[in-house]
């Protein structure tokens, strides 16, 4: 039987206060985050991580002491394989998960993948939206370890997913029938930011979240007043705008509530429990915008299992690389990964 291996990539997070201090410092000695030459890199990652240690142990702490990524990435790897399996009964699928930044890392990953010793192996991101500081670091770090068996296959993003798109406009209409179906309220698409040399140098990040808050605006009528915005800033360099709390700030003065649809995050982790569900709610409160509504992430909704498992089947062609669905990125974008070649 033909045995198909499935590799999630994700960027991993805290499993204890203890772990806070070694991931940031993994975090922020990738050259894909900082761009600087090691010798610098490795001191300025460590200064970061000291300095951000207690802020961040606080915000891992209202989660109860750990980041929630890794349950909810496994509760998806376990849902897609079962899926997989039940959809390809003449192969033996196994779905493995390879963190960049905590455990389990790609070279325990890798050696797991090479004993399984597969025919086929499919890489897939957990990032819909591609870009140089989240997929192609994470390829880059899977194909710098694994040398087993296998022909391998990359989906690089999937923006405009027809599952991936289904299961926000479920989860925002989800939250908002919850709420009563209140009106006045602006819809903010809030995607993690990016220093903007970052898309400037090519990066076809913001493209492809705007391509993804397009989709899913077109299913939601009921939303006319939409935005996409940028969170979770840090440092000194100029980063993507709008900023969401600016929005947030600016629905209040005019009278509006908003819901916010974490569009870049498959996931619950501290972007999503901590920044959006208290940092922004009390910038909300301070700014008078009520309603302040958030939907959630697209979990192990089957809408969403079912795009990445329709990903998985259709990869399985001649392409060593290409996206899944109808996305192709605009001229211009260098940084794509159809021009970059990230598996070759």
């Amino acid at each position: 039987m033909r045995k198909l291996a499935v590799v999630l990539f994700n960027l991993g997070g805290p499993d204890r206060l203890e772990s806070v201090k070694p991931f940031l410092f993994n975090l922020f000695r990738d050259p894909a985050i900082i761009s600087l030459p090691a010798l610098a890199r490795y001191p300025l990652a460590a200064l970061i991580a000291v300095t951000r240690e207690k802020i961040a142990q606080a915000n891992y702490s209202m989660m109860g002491g750990a980041s929630p990524l890794a349950a909810e990435t496994e509760a998806q790897r376990l849902a897609l394989q079962t899926l997989l399996n039940a959809q390809t009964p003449d192969a033996q699928v196994r779905c493995f998960v390879a963190m960049r930044y905590w455990k389990p890392f790609a070279k325990q990953v890798a050696a797991e993948v090479a004993a399984f010793e597969p025919h086929d192996i499919v890489l897939l991101p957990l990032y819909p939206q591609y870009s140089t500081t989240t997929t192609a670091s994470s390829l880059k770090d899977w194909l710098g370890v694994y040398k087993g068996p296998g022909r391998t296959r990359t989906v690089c993003c999937y923006p405009t997913g027809r599952g991936l798109v289904q299961a926000h406009v479920e989860a925002i209409a989800d939250v908002w029938r919850s709420a009563g179906e209140p009106g006045g309220i602006r819809l903010l698409f809030s995607a993690h930011g990016l220093p903007q040399r970052v898309v400037d140098a090519g990066d076809p990040y913001r493209a492809q979240i705007e391509a993804t808050a397009e989709a899913i605006a077109g299913q939601l009528p009921q939303f006319p007043d939409w935005r996409v915005c940028f969170q979770s800033r840090v440092g000194r360099l100029e980063w993507l705008k709008p900023a969401t709390d600016d929005e947030i700030r600016v629905a209040g003065r005019e009278g509006k509530g908003v819901l916010i649809a974490p569009i870049a995050f498959v996931s619950e982790h501290v972007e999503t429990l901590v920044e959006l569900d208290h940092e922004y709610a009390k910038v909300a409160q301070n700014a008078g915008c009520s309603p302040y509504l958030r939907a959630a992430t697209p979990g192990v909704r089957p809408s969403f299992i079912e795009d990445l498992s329709s990903a998985v089947r259709a990869a399985s062609g001649t392409e060593a690389i290409k996206p899944h669905g109808n996305w192709r990125c605009p001229s211009g974008y260098a940084k794509c990964a159809l021009r970059r070649g990230e598996s070759q």
